[in-house]
């Protein structure tokens, strides 16, 4: 199998030259963790009712990004083969070979131990508990099998992904009240036309990977519906913090808007797949504005 000329210049530039220390950051996802880390703060910040001390507005998000660190790393040690076969990913440190898997795995539990015992130690059992079972869920049963074994691996899959803000909510409030609930449920039903859209994208590294994504056994035309149909389900699930009472007016107006674009968009795909990426971008904006829209409610309308 060839590489193409682009992707050789690619790697040739750049990541060759990356200090050590910034391949061990590689492994975190960082840009992943940093938008997971929003949404934990959100749910902490809508979940507080009294004042926080210090150890926990610093050890929750930190033992979280910690752990969702080590799931992350543990999915590049399990799809080292794979990365290696796709154009988005071969750059990544195992399959250039700049890490070994044994330094990866060390890594892993280094990050997964530190951030279990900062979460014991500055929030509560339910919260570390939680973040244990979402990191087993990402990293063992998402990574390991589901991703191989149905073209639903994302749906279901998702769950893991979803759990930030109910983590953070959790941290707080030390229940699994409707509002952390909720957050969930929107994340949920969120991210798989947020990754379809990707996949469909990227389908032809995921067929040369043999990993069986939606996009690849069903194709374009079926995915698309799929990804118009989780928007529509996505615009009415984002209205559960106003029906629970969680949000009011700014958040359902601004909710609406945001939703409407992204199901407009979602149905201009099922046209045009080169709208793919742009659906792909804005479903990052979306979540960012909704949850943002969560806070600017809670705290200048209340």
């Amino acid at each position: 199998m060839s590489v193409p000329s682009q992707d050789i210049a690619l790697l040739a530039a750049g990541p060759s030259s990356r200090p050590l220390w910034r391949e061990y950051l590689v492994l975190t996802k960082p840009r992943v963790v940093a938008l997971m880390l929003f949404t934990v703060l959100v749910g902490m910040l809508l979940a507080a009712r009294t004042p926080l001390p210090w150890t926990l507005w610093l050890g929750a998000p930190l033992g979280i990004a910690l752990v969702a660190g080590a799931a992350a790393a543990i999915n590049h040690l399990v799809d080292r083969r794979i990365d290696a076969l796709m154009a988005r990913t071969r750059a990544r440190p195992l399959p250039r070979g700049k890490l070994s898997g044994g330094q990866v795995l060390l890594f892993a539990l280094a990050l997964g131990m530190a951030g279990m015992a900062l979460l014991l130690l500055t929030t509560n059992l339910l919260c570390a508990l939680l973040t244990l079972a979402s990191l087993l869920g990402y990293a063992v049963v998402y990574s390991l099998y589901l991703k191989h074994a149905t073209p639903q691996n994302i749906v279901i899959g998702g769950a893991a992904g979803a759990a930030p803000p109910l983590l953070g909510w959790v941290a707080v409030s030390g229940a699994l009240d409707p509002g952390a609930l909720t957050l969930f449920l929107i994340i949920f039903i969120w991210t798989p036309p947020h990754f379809w859209a990707l996949a469909i994208h990227r389908r032809e590294d995921y067929a040369r990977a043999a990993v069986p994504m939606l996009p690849v056994l069903h194709g374009v035309a079926y995915t698309t519906r799929r990804i118009w149909a989780y928007t529509l389900a996505l615009l009415a699930v984002s209205l559960l913090p106003v029906a629970i009472g969680m949000s009011g007016a700014l958040y359902l107006l601004g909710a609406v808007l945001l939703g409407a674009r992204y199901a407009e968009l979602s149905w201009r795909l099922r046209r045009d797949e080169r709208l793919a990426m742009p659906s792909f971008r804005y479903s990052i904006v979306y979540l960012f504005g909704l949850f943002g829209l969560l806070l600017a409610d809670h705290f200048l309308l209340r």
